[in-house]
């Protein structure tokens, strides 16, 4: 059973890596300081930037459920 788990928090935290690094977040800290084009930080996410985004907050909420199972076990 702690053999399974860990292997399925193994593919969370994989799959965790490639879904961060999918996201495309433009500029990079130039734009958080205020040098990006648009002038704003925040802006709405939409279609599939939208689903990325949710993809990856079940993926890491999932993997801090699964890192407390693992801890209990």
């Amino acid at each position: 059973m702690n053999k399974a788990i860990s292997i399925i928090q193994i593919i969370i935290s994989i799959a965790l890596i490639a879904v961060i690094l999918i996201q495309n977040k433009g500029v990079g800290l130039s734009q958080t300081f205020g040098g990006g084009g648009e002038g704003n930080i925040f802006k709405a996410r939409r279609g599939a930037e939208k689903t990325i985004f949710i993809i990856t907050v079940v993926l890491a909420v999932s993997f801090l459920g699964i890192a407390f199972i693992n801890l209990f076990i």
